[in-house]
């Protein structure tokens, strides 16, 4: 998809604030710091729009992006990252398990993995919660451009097992660096909201 026209509609915390669009909107979920802002400025052709930050956790609302009025993105807040406290995270656990469970335009959600290490036990349990919920799921292994080609096989079925990713699950290797991956991604997103 080329894309002009992006927008940052709303950072929403409660159902009463999403857009009422009814456009079909895809989550991006993933550990804090694994490159989630870089994926969506690299399918957006943006630099800084979706603020890449030296400070792991900052997202903390779900903040969609409406993509040339044919959908949305969602960025969920990153898991996993220490310096929030329990509170904190079991508040955000509930924004996004009511986001996942009650969103009737929701498509589907990408999941994004630090493809030079084994998934954590935190990305099995969101695989496992969007399975629970038969939300459409996305792997993306992200930094792939640090690991050599040769390795490449390797690092994919690491992440396929680890995971436990059924038949259904697509995974694709991402590099924000040299862009690889990034059609295909597309290509899926298009597929599951029925947009191109």
């Amino acid at each position: 998809m080329q894309v002009h026209n992006v927008n940052l509609t709303i950072s929403a915390v409660r159902p009463e604030q999403y857009p009422d669009a009814k456009l079909p909107e895809v989550a991006l979920a993933g550990r804090s710091n694994v490159g989630k802002s870089s994926l969506i400025n690299t399918l957006i052709n943006r630099r800084n729009y979706a603020r890449t930050s030296s400070q792991p956790g900052k997202t903390q609302t779900l903040n969609f992006y409406n993509i040339e009025d044919l959908l949305y993105f969602v960025d969920v807040p990153g898991y996993g990252y220490a310096k929030v406290s329990q509170k904190e995270r079991e508040k955000w656990a509930r924004m996004i398990e009511t986001y996942f469970s009650t969103r009737q335009e929701l498509k589907g959600a990408i999941s994004l993995v630090d493809a030079r290490h084994e998934p954590s036990e935190l990305d099995c349990q969101m695989i496992e919660f969007l399975h629970y919920y038969n939300i459409p799921v996305l792997v993306v292994g992200t930094k792939i451009d640090k690991i050599p080609k040769s390795k490449r096989n390797k690092s994919e079925s690491q992440i396929r097992k680890k995971l436990q990713l059924t038949k259904n699950d697509r995974l694709i290797l991402f590099s924000a660096v040299d862009k690889t991956g990034k059609d295909e991604v597309w290509d899926w997103i298009e597929d599951i909201t029925k947009v191109n």
